[in-house]
């Protein structure tokens, strides 16, 4: 059985059928340029070419596929903020190890983030996204089956180092598969999924978290934290799978000179989108974006021919590293000048403020309502003041108990308050309802608007939270701060995705990415020390870099007015 033929056959083009019309090869130039129709003179560009293949079926299974997957990476970088009250006893853990649980996974991400967008820009989207998911699965059933904090966190960060690539490119193939008109309105559902996965997070804690899971398994201790992370790995073994059914970018393939799979790309959607046959879709060539292999100087040809057997050059001998690493250079030298260079610059920091604020609060937040919990059953009936400097003092001072005097505090197993969970839930469905209204909003108002304002808003809900005098307004603010700030993440990747050239584009989403992973590790390790200097230190450090990023969001261009280059 070949690959094609496990995954999916139905949504695979078929690009590498041998020997296909031989004898029509060396006529496609004139077939381009014969059987155009009236409706479409001439080659095509990209944006002519998808929205002839229509929108409709293939479409909606391609936004099926891309809940398991966004949902792994949310996964992937979020599932330790929700062990940490369960498994602080299991593992020892102190306040830094917590940190640590919660950046390692951005750790990872950070440090491969360039080598997978210039993989993605040279090998192709459809790789990565499957190879990605595959070797993602395996590592965290590898953080499932950990027996101290150590195997934990070497796992978390493999984790973190794989599914950088294929979360990076995901954003980048699913825009490439839309036209114009739907582009926005795909990444608003990604940013939908997302919010959908962050609330399952809570809710299958809440299911598995307090069933009495304590067991042997071929000598390995597992506990019910342990069945949960497992739980979470299924989602990337499951895209995995179905992405090597799926067909490559014709985006990508039209960028790289290889105009006759991007038709037969088209094609593919094409057919499953409209159900006629392939041979009636109206478009019969594409532009010609990258010189073509057979192409002689100055010679315009429209599509790429399949060289018959006995005309193949002898093969290229393989790149060394070296070779490699330079051409990667290469291809990004547009980056280092201008016009690109202020911009990028401009997106990095934004993306590094954002994600530092956005994800310092999010992965601490399980952890303060389960100290909110807490707190709140040991004063019953006591008219205590549950501000938030209360609760982090509180915090602070159990996990240090638990560290120093471990048999005393783990004699009994932890039990985790109801609210704690629904807590959590509230605020990852609050984020699933605000991307309903994120759409009109930013019709309304526009995406470069609703992410000025949006980033200001998110800056001063950071620093209300410092005010916080009560669980409830906790609750309210943190699930405000983050829906609006989960908004301005997506709004930022779809500024970048309009902004800059296909050839460059993954790259750019990539190092974009590594720069938020970065801010989030940063945001994570430096948490806990700020928490032990004061109250206020971390509230305004969040606030800070959201306000600075707001700052920079008004000199970016507006992507509305981008074309699609």
């Amino acid at each position: 059985w070949s690959q094609k033929q496990l995954c999916f056959p139905f949504l695979v083009t078929e690009l590498e059928k041998e020997n296909e019309g031989e004898d029509g090869n060396s006529d496609s130039t004139a077939e381009a340029e014969t059987t155009t129709t009236s409706d479409q003179q001439g080659p095509a560009t990209f944006d002519k070419a998808i929205e002839g293949a229509g929108f409709g079926i293939f479409n909606l299974i391609l936004l099926f596929v891309s809940i398991p997957a966004q949902s792994a990476a949310i996964f992937e970088s979020s599932s330790m903020s929700y062990i940490l009250p369960v498994a602080e006893c299991d593992l020892r853990l102190t306040l830094e190890d917590k940190g640590v649980l919660n950046a390692v996974a951005y750790a990872g991400m950070t440090i491969s983030a360039i080598v997978w967008g210039y993989l993605a820009d040279t090998k192709g989207r459809k790789k990565i996204l499957y190879w990605g998911y595959l070797i993602d699965a395996v590592c965290v059933f590898g953080s499932a089956l950990s027996q101290n904090f150590t195997m934990l966190v070497v796992f978390k960060f493999l984790g973190g180092l794989v599914v950088n690539g294929p979360a990076a490119v995901l954003f980048t193939y699913l825009t490439e598969m839309h036209g114009p008109k739907h582009r926005s309105s795909v990444l608003m559902i990604v940013g939908m999924v997302t919010s959908t996965a962050t609330v399952s997070l809570p809710l299958l804690a809440w299911g598995i978290f307090p069933r009495d899971w304590d067991f042997q398994f071929w000598g390995l201790n597992i506990h019910s934290w342990q069945i949960y992370l497992f739980v979470l790995g299924i989602p990337s073994l499951v895209s995995g799978l179905i992405f090597c059914g799926m067909p490559e970018s014709p985006r990508f393939l039209m960028s790289q000179g290889r105009n006759e799979e991007a038709l037969e790309a088209f094609k593919q959607i094409y057919h499953v989108n409209s159900r006629k046959p392939r041979e009636s879709y109206p478009i019969k060539a594409l532009v010609q974006e990258a010189p073509n292999r057979k192409a002689a100087k100055d010679e315009v040809i429209y599509t790429i021919e399949e060289k018959k057997s006995g005309d193949l050059p002898e093969k290229k001998a393989t790149r060394t590293l070296s070779e490699s690493l330079k051409a990667g250079l290469e291809q990004m030298k547009p980056l280092a000048r201008k016009p690109l260079l202020g911009l990028a610059l401009c997106c990095y920091i934004m993306q590094f403020g954002i994600f530092l604020g956005m994800n310092t609060i999010r992965l601490w937040l399980p952890q303060l309502f389960a100290s909110m919990a807490e707190f709140e059953a040991l004063h019953a009936g006591e008219d205590v003041d549950a501000s938030m400097c209360t609760i982090l003092e509180f915090s602070v001072n159990r996990t240090a108990e638990t560290a120093l005097n471990y048999a005393d505090a783990c004699a009994e197993p932890k039990v985790i308050s109801m609210d704690m969970y629904i807590n959590n839930i509230i605020v990852s469905a609050t984020g699933f309802v605000g991307y309903f209204f994120a759409g009109g909003i930013i019709r309304a108002l526009g995406p470069k608007r609703m992410m000025t304002y949006g980033l200001f808003l998110s800056g001063t809900f950071g620093l209300i939270l410092y005010f916080s005098v009560s669980s409830l307004m906790t609750l309210i603010v943190a699930a405000t701060f983050l829906t609006i700030t989960g908004i301005a993440v997506s709004s930022l990747l779809g500024a970048v995705v309009a902004l800059f050239p296909t050839q460059l584009r993954t790259v750019v989403v990539a190092i974009a990415m590594m720069c938020g992973r970065f801010g989030a590790l940063s945001g994570n390790l430096l948490f806990p020390i700020f928490v032990q200097i004061g109250c206020l230190p971390p509230f305004i450090m969040v606030s800070s870099v959201l306000l600075l990023s707001g700052i920079l969001s008004i000199f970016l261009p507006n992507p509305a007015k981008a074309s699609f280059s």
